[in-house]
């Protein structure tokens, strides 16, 4: 598979996209970027610095003007911006051949360094979502499946969902999907709806597991299922302190929305409210 990024200049977003995906060493995946109204520059500073935070470098990378031949040879087109779909489209390309990186990644160019990690963060969920490391495989949770997700809960939990509790929610109309590798379950989350409104009850992946892209397979999951039945917004709580899943949640869309006084126990803990709002 041959995958080309486009951007405008080539020295910002589509570079990052490029090295990322290069140092993921995909079997059978070749990639490269190229920019509309590129010019032969170097890649940005800022661009080059949030790559190496990352440990990628990009720096030797000079922008590439889009070709025909580029177009061509190219089995996925990924665009960084719904403008960058029309310039092609105007172009001559079949829009058919073009896709946009989740709902486009805003341009950096001209914010400071933390305007440029953001923007590597977004990429780098983006991508994660189109090419997971591993092959996640999401479906409904079954009787069966409640043994193994119990014992998840008392691994990630300090006030664990028994086996009999999990079953008897489900019975109840709470939504559980498992995450499988190969057969085996890595992975949890649960849904809770009240008219169109949506509340995840307990996202988890087991340690091993974790960075791989469970997470965000079952959150595109969810969404997923939230959007076909018309929900308004998902919304879960975290505890304050779990940084790393914050930064999941922020990368995928959604937004810090209140607190919850000592929500959580043992230890005792804020919760801080997170929530995807959908626009149907």
């Amino acid at each position: 598979m041959n995958v080309l990024f486009v951007c405008t200049g080539n020295t910002c977003r589509s570079p990052m996209a490029e090295g990322y995906l290069k140092s993921k060493n995909l079997k059978d995946v070749t990639v490269r970027s190229a920019g509309i109204y590129a010019d032969g520059s170097p890649v940005s500073e800022n661009s080059a610095a949030v790559m190496e935070e990352a440990g990628i470098d990009i720096s030797s990378h000079t922008s590439a003007p889009l070709t025909a031949d580029m177009i061509k040879a190219a089995n996925r087109i990924i665009c960084m911006s719904p403008a960058h779909i029309e310039a092609l489209v105007c172009a001559g390309v079949e829009r058919e051949k073009l896709e946009l990186l989740i709902s486009g990644i805003p341009d950096p160019f001209g914010g400071d360094i933390n305007d440029y990690r953001a923007c590597r963060d977004l990429i780098f969920s983006a991508i994660d979502s189109l090419f997971p490391d591993i092959k996640v495989r999401i479906s409904d949770m079954c009787d069966a499946d409640a043994a193994q997700v119990s014992r998840l809960e008392k691994i990630c939990f300090s006030a664990p969902w028994s086996k009999n509790s999990l079953k008897e929610s489900a019975k109840n109309g709470t939504m559980f999907w498992v995450a499988e590798v190969n057969g085996e379950i890595v992975g949890y989350m649960g849904l809770d709806t009240v008219l169109d409104e949506g509340y995840i009850t307990n996202i988890a992946v087991f340690p091993e597991h974790r960075n791989k892209g469970v997470a965000t397979a079952l959150l595109n999951g969810a969404e997923s299922a939230g959007r076909e039945k018309e929900l308004a917004f998902i919304t879960l709580e975290v505890r304050a302190s779990n940084t790393t899943a914050i930064s999941l949640y922020e990368k995928l869309g959604y937004k810090k929305e209140g607190h919850r006084k000592n929500f959580y126990q043992n230890p005792t803990e804020d919760a801080v409210i997170y929530t995807k709002r959908f626009v149907l």
